[in-house]
């Protein structure tokens, strides 16, 4: 008996703490954004705002090309998201279904690329983008934004068609349908969840990124929202107010995707194909 009451105890504990490290930061980042400035350089710390105030909020949304700054997010982080999924869903039937030459090596081709480490090819690329005369353009920061999540999509998604039965899709080829429409009809409903799972890590890591956006897009109006972060400063010291205050604008989209996309990716494959 004792046994039993540890060992339900000591994986709730464990949950309960990794809980609290990870929740902690995002409270003081959205608590500080809505402290005084008095209560932020004090040497007590102040956990809760008492006297909240919105004058972070203020000056972080009307900083300079801030609404330039925000369809540029936008604008590149939905195009690259949305071309990988559209290039991954084909991708990854064609790797689940289909049986080719070079498969084999085309998924570990696939594996490298998903760890290799962008941050080492900034200059290449930066090289790239120039000879193009494409600085200042968004069409770069999409098309290698895309090619960034592209392998964790495919490989995400291979692992979602190859989970639906093999049976329903030779049952719609019977009674008539082509292997595209096949595909259209009775594969792809099916795989609601998995589109949604890499679309997540696809928006998170093209509305994250950082290094290539700096590199690439000098003019203050191509940048993008990471950037936006690092430019509030005065001549006393970083105005720490009107970061977070620009940090907690920043992380409330990702915040919202994740609830919406967690809330209807409910129900398995099998239950899916079950119900239609």
């Amino acid at each position: 008996m004792r046994r039993s009451t540890l060992g339900r105890i000591w994986p709730n504990a464990t949950a309960i703490v990794l809980f609290a490290c990870f929740v902690f930061p995002v409270y003081w980042m959205f608590s500080t954004a809505f402290k005084p400035t008095s209560d932020i350089i004090t040497d007590e710390p102040v956990w809760f705002p008492v006297d909240a105030t919105l004058q972070h909020f203020d000056r972080a949304v009307h900083a300079e090309h801030f609404w330039a700054l925000v369809r540029n997010s936008v604008t590149v982080t939905v195009g690259a998201v949305l071309l990988s999924l559209v290039i991954a869903l084909f991708a990854s039937f064609a790797l689940a279904r289909m049986r080719f030459k070079g498969r084999k090596s085309f998924v570990l081709a696939l594996m490298v690329a998903q760890m290799a480490p962008w941050e080492v090819m900034v200059i290449a690329i930066y090289l790239i983008v120039r000879d193009a005369d494409m600085l200042n353009s968004l069409l770069p920061l999409t098309l290698f934004y895309m090619v960034m999540v592209l392998p964790f999509t495919v490989l995400t998604l291979r692992g979602f068609v190859a989970a639906v039965p093999k049976e329903l899709e030779e049952s719609a080829m019977v009674d008539g349908c082509t292997r595209t429409q096949a595909f259209i009809k009775v594969i792809f409903p099916l795989l609601a969840p998995g589109l949604m799972a890499t679309s997540l890590f696809g928006f998170i890591t093209a509305w994250n990124e950082f290094p290539l956006v700096l590199i690439l897009n000098k003019d203050p109006e191509a940048k993008t929202l990471p950037l936006w972060l690092s430019q509030f400063q005065t001549q006393f010291g970083d105005d720490w107010g009107a970061t977070m205050a620009a940090a907690s604008i920043f992380a409330i989209p990702i915040l919202i995707l994740f609830l919406f996309l967690q809330r209807k990716a409910v129900g398995g494959l099998t239950a899916g194909a079950v119900k239609g």
